[in-house]
């Protein structure tokens, strides 16, 4: 009796371990199918735009009309947006989207002592940044122009913004892990496809004093990687747009309380925050304030971090971070 007993179980036996063998296997399969990245790019905000991401569908499209409706509220290049309306004199209704990033801007604007001001577009475009402008503005100009405050520019924290949309877009349809960059305005959350932290580089600041047009001026050098992981970051430079006249350098950063453009050992400032449209915004800042304000800056704020290149007093590259931030080489 035993023996067939035995005999009975053993076919039973061989059916659990093939049912437990199929059903590893399916996990192995599914494992496999939701570690795969995707990778969309494209043209937004006059910039290219780089997103990946681990799904198992293609959401270009979905993060396409997310970034249409940005576009629509602050592109300064397209005449139906709000920012453009409100720029010609006309009284559009505000959304939602747009009245968080215009109170994100006031923020810190006063955090700031007006380092950061979205009304500073005359000024950058009296200078021959923004729209063309072939002659230099004379001291009256500016100090008109720094009383007439009447148009707007969020391209300063527009694009930190349009990343921070896309990701909320990446999370909406379960996504997790991701890195969504705009112009090089970053975020990150969760992990890349060898399952480590997201790898950032910072660009080199470079230099070549020639006379002539507007320059964009960069070897794509880097001077750092750092590890991202689950936060935003955005850079801006004083090294990557500016043009020289006159044997003098001018910079594409405008300090709003001068109408000048910025002069001093600041050279790039890379801040990291928990939204990209924050970090934009401090980081244009910085580059007004430069070196010592900037670090008074994010002594008020400990939710701030930032990466800082500038020239020392013997004119050499030099380096401050916050100790926070981990740096890979």
């Amino acid at each position: 009796m035993k023996k067939k007993s035995l005999y009975w179980q053993i076919p039973l036996l061989l059916l659990l371990v093939g049912g437990t063998i199929f059903i590893a296997l399916q996990e192995r399969n599914k494992g496999t199918e939701e570690t795969s990245f995707l990778h969309n790019e494209g043209f937004v905000f006059g910039t290219i735009y780089n997103i990946t991401y681990q799904s198992d569908r293609d959401l270009q499209e979905e993060v396409e009309q997310a970034l249409a409706k940005v576009d629509m509220e602050f592109s300064m290049f397209n005449e139906k947006s709000t920012v453009s309306a409100i720029n010609r004199g006309e009284q559009p209704e505000r959304s939602p989207m747009f009245q968080e990033v215009y109170d994100l801007a006031m923020k810190v604007s006063d955090d700031t002592d007006g380092a950061f001001d979205i009304t500073v577009a005359p000024l950058v475009n009296a200078w021959g940044f923004g729209f063309k402008n072939e002659q230099m503005p004379t001291p009256e100009q500016v100090d008109s122009l720094l009383l007439i405050r009447s148009q707007m520019d969020f391209s300063a924290i527009a694009k930190g913004y349009g990343c921070d949309i896309v990701a909320r877009t990446l999370e909406e349809n379960g996504v997790t892990n991701y890195m969504v960059e705009i112009g090089g305005e970053v975020v990150t959350h969760g992990h890349n496809a060898k399952g480590e932290p997201w790898h950032i580089g910072i660009t080199k600041p470079t230099e070549s004093p020639v006379e002539g047009d507007l320059k964009e001026e960069t070897n794509g050098e880097l001077q750092t990687i750092l590890s991202v992981n689950e936060s935003a970051m955005a850079t801006s430079g004083n090294y990557r747009n500016f043009y020289y006249k006159g044997g003098r350098k001018y910079a594409h950063t405008i300090d709003p309380r001068t109408g000048y453009p910025v002069q001093h050992e600041l050279l790039s400032a890379t801040v990291f925050a928990e939204n990209c449209a924050t970090a934009d915004a401090y980081a244009t800042a910085f580059m007004v304030l430069g070196l010592k304000d900037s670090k008074e800056v994010l002594n008020a704020h400990p939710e701030l971090k930032a990466y800082l290149i500038y020239t020392d007093e013997q004119g050499e590259l030099t380096v401050w971070h916050s100790p926070e931030l981990a740096i890979s080489n």
